[in-house]
């Protein structure tokens, strides 16, 4: 039977795991470009971690994965933070909210305060990008069309 997405957003009993980081892992280079260095340490977050940072994101402001990275790092005092890993729980959070809402729950996590690094909306939410903008105009955020994708106005100003 398939899982849930509240299901894959259960913590893992491995994580947290403080790595040294290390050029081969997949998530070096954005690690690196946040700051990092081969041999920092660096976290790989639980998914409650993730889920608590954007459940406290206020209504008229943003964050991002970096974001959410730099947060978790701080709080585990590490360098960096595994962003692909981040990525998935972040995606997960939002499934697993709509999931939520549609079984008349509440959608108590505000995933499209979550946008992508440089406030690009995130096709991979549910309803894809038109959903994602749609969530983000009602809460009073202008998002521009930049070709084929979106992005919150001026999102820094919201961070």
């Amino acid at each position: 039977m398939k899982k849930l997405w509240q299901e894959k957003l259960e913590d893992k009993p491995s994580l947290p795991k403080v790595l040294k980081l290390e050029r081969r892992f997949p998530c070096y280079n954005a690690v690196h470009k946040m700051g990092a260095e081969v041999g920092d340490d660096v976290v790989l977050a639980n998914p409650s971690e993730v889920v608590q940072i954007m459940k406290q994101i206020p209504k008229g402001k943003l964050t991002t994965i970096v974001g959410i990275c730099r947060q978790l790092s701080d709080q585990h005092n590490v360098r960096g933070c595994c962003s692909l890993t981040t990525g998935i729980f972040i995606m997960a959070a939002a499934n697993a909210a709509e999931e939520a809402g549609t079984e008349g729950r509440s959608l108590d996590t505000p995933y499209w305060r979550t946008p992508k690094a440089d406030g690009y909306l995130n096709d991979k939410y549910p309803g894809g990008q038109e959903a994602h903008k749609r969530l983000l105009e009602s809460e009073g955020f202008k998002v521009i069309a930049r070709g084929t994708k979106y992005r919150v106005a001026d999102y820094e100003e919201y961070l």
